[in-house]
């Protein structure tokens, strides 16, 4: 239903157009139910809210009235189908157009000059060139303290002091033992001396008949027993000797003292504290040489160990610098391996200068170990090593008109050995190559199968 304003009655129109298929518009009441032109009834006139600007054109509502549904129907029928016949011609013109061989565009670079540098890439630990752990052999309590972190100590330099009443109550003791052992050296020696002048006097009286064979063999083994007394007597001495020796070598050590000059990295006591030396040393101070000079325990992977050599120049880097790089070198490289996950590497130990102090004992680094170095050598991109081109590079994306993809057809002339794509006269030729080393982006050529310049394919680019 349609409602339209009419200007020349003053009044609201209402038709309602036929369905298709049934002719002329049907005929309607107005609202007293008398008949009205067909397709044409009255209704009471608009508001008057309504405003001069919504009244239709009369030529318009008069067109409307008098159009035809079923040929308008038969022009919109035959607009659809001659918009699909359109879209289906465009469809087979692109995949013509897709499907139509175009000539190859190679992609290429040229063989030039180059550095090629060889590294090795390990992670490791810094530490100082010489650390040591002081550590106590004595039990007690600590009562004085003379070091604390970061101190610079020299060898010999007083770092703690352990309770030494119970060392020297053990010396004195010791001591004693010993006055008593060289007291019963003196008897036994007095011993020893009556003995044999008793066994001389039985002697003499014997040969001259006074005294009978058992009061000499008496006197002998008198003898004998104080020469035995005598010879224990001075063991004993020895011992208490040992005793003594110990005691004060016990004593000594209730004294802690720097094994070398360096710096102290740690203090693990307090004062105060007791430390119990039992079947561990118990750890008080660790301390390492001028930090001036340290080292870098790198573990490199099985892979490249074997290009590994003492003397080779090194570079490594540390997160509290990391626009930074320090120089190392490498010291040595360990046989004994490390295992973890199933993933073996080898100990090296590479050398570092730290003159400003700015590297530290503990931070981790990688280190970029250089294994070779060819200057000016010819080299070809690695990325040419591993290209082939298809069979027919006019297939190799060649589209279906359902969107898929041909497969690329592979060239029964591949070579097996190394070898790039010459480009002659717009066609891939293969080359046979000699390598040498690699850096990962570009390779090293030997041998005269290429020259400087030459163009080599690389890729092949995808037709757009």
């Amino acid at each position: 239903m349609i409602q339209l304003n009419d200007p020349a009655e003053g009044r609201a129109i209402q038709f309602q157009p036929p369905k298709a298929g049934r002719g002329r518009f049907r005929p309607l009441r107005s609202r007293a139910g008398h008949p009205m032109n067909p397709g044409v009834t009255s209704v009471p006139p608009p508001t008057p809210h309504a405003g001069p600007d919504a009244l239709p054109d009369p030529k318009l509502v008069a067109l409307l009235a008098s159009a035809d549904p079923t040929r308008l129907g038969r022009m919109v029928r035959k607009s659809m189908w001659l918009l699909v016949l359109i879209g289906i011609g465009a469809l087979f013109v692109a995949w013509r157009r897709s499907a139509r061989p175009s000539p190859p565009k190679w992609v290429t670079a040229e063989v030039s000059r180059a550095d090629i540098q060889v590294t090795i890439t390990a992670t490791g630990t810094l530490s100082g060139l010489k650390t040591v752990e002081v550590g106590t052999e004595v039990s007690g309590k600590i009562i004085e303290l003379h070091a604390d972190f970061n101190d610079h100590v020299k060898r010999g330099q007083l770092l703690a002091v352990i309770d030494p009443q119970t060392s020297k109550s053990a010396v004195d003791q010791a001591s004693a033992q010993l006055n008593e052992a060289a007291a019963a050296i003196r008897t036994a020696k007095a011993t020893r001396e009556e003995t044999r002048q008793a066994r001389l006097r039985a002697e003499e009286q014997f040969k001259l008949g006074l005294v009978a064979q058992r009061e000499l063999e008496a006197a002998r083994a008198a003898a004998e027993r104080a020469d035995a007394q005598v010879a224990s007597a001075s063991a004993a001495a020895i011992v208490q000797g040992a005793s003594l020796s110990s005691a004060r070598a016990r004593l000594e050590k209730t004294s802690i003292l720097s094994p070398i000059d360096g710096l102290v990295l740690a203090r693990l006591v307090e004062l105060g504290q007791t430390v119990t030396a039992g079947f561990q040393t118990p750890i008080m101070f660790k301390v390492t040489e001028d930090l001036t000079r340290m080292q870098l325990t790198a573990y490199i992977d099985e892979a490249d160990v074997g290009r590994a050599k003492e003397g080779q120049s090194a570079t490594f880097t540390v997160d509290a610098y990391p626009n930074r790089t320090f120089d190392a070198v490498v010291l040595s490289v360990r046989n004994a391996p490390r295992t973890e996950q199933n993933v073996v590497s080898y100990e090296s130990i590479l050398s570092v200068e730290n003159k400003g102090l700015e590297l530290r004992p503990g931070m981790t680094a990688t280190a970029t170990i250089l294994a070779e170095k060819h200057e000016r050598v010819l080299t070809v991109p690695s990325g040419a090593l591993r290209f082939n081109p298809p069979n027919d590079p006019s297939r190799r994306r060649s589209t279906s008109l359902f969107g898929g993809s041909s497969r690329d057809v592979p060239r029964p002339d591949v070579p097996k050995e190394p070898h790039v794509w010459l480009l002659l006269d717009g066609k891939p030729s293969p080359v046979r190559l000699q390598l040498g080393a690699s850096d990962g982006t570009r390779t090293e050529v030997t041998g005269n199968t290429l020259i400087e310049g030459a163009a080599i394919v690389v890729d092949i680019e995808e037709p757009k």
